[in-house]
């Protein structure tokens, strides 16, 4: 949904099942949720269903520790990408053994940010080769030491 008409009007309850969701997904029920705002579980549990068919919902996804893992190298390439075929080689460069994630930047260049995992610089080697073969330039390597993540206030209750 990239288009400003297709914009999904939230309510109190939608933003507070969003909220809770980012915070801890897995151990959030929607009874819990259905307690906290006085409505029925089967209520939130249409909320959720209608979220993630509008695209608000996108996913759920695991935080893992890739280190603990065996991969002692959690790495983003910062890549150049032509701006008409940004989009196309995100898309591949998923499909690369070791990417996890791939962000889109709003630049001219430095526009493609490659998350990656690997458990020795020839991993390192092979992905950005790979990358490369795609079209995507790479510019610049940095290792992932810690990453943090917070749920957006504004889906808060007391925004």
């Amino acid at each position: 949904m990239s288009d400003r008409d297709d914009i999904v009007e939230l309510d109190a309850l939608d933003r507070h099942i969003i909220y809770r969701l980012q915070h801890d997904a897995r151990n959030t029920s929607a009874s819990t949720i259905a307690d906290e705002m006085d409505v029925a579980a089967s209520t939130v549990r249409n909320r959720i269903n209608r979220l993630e068919e509008q695209g608000v919902i996108k996913g759920y996804y695991l935080d893992v520790d890739y280190e603990r893992a065996g991969f002692q190298l959690h790495t983003l390439i910062v890549c150049n990408a032509e701006i008409p075929d940004r989009e196309k080689l995100s898309r591949q460069a998923l499909e690369i053994e070791g990417v996890v994630a791939v962000r889109e930047v709003m630049t001219g260049s430095e526009n493609v940010h490659v998350e990656v995992v690997g458990r020795d610089g020839d991993d390192l080697s092979r992905i950005g080769q790979e990358l490369d073969a795609l079209g995507l330039e790479v510019v610049d390597e940095d290792i992932i030491r810690n990453e943090y993540v917070h749920a957006y206030e504004g889906f808060s209750p007391e925004s």
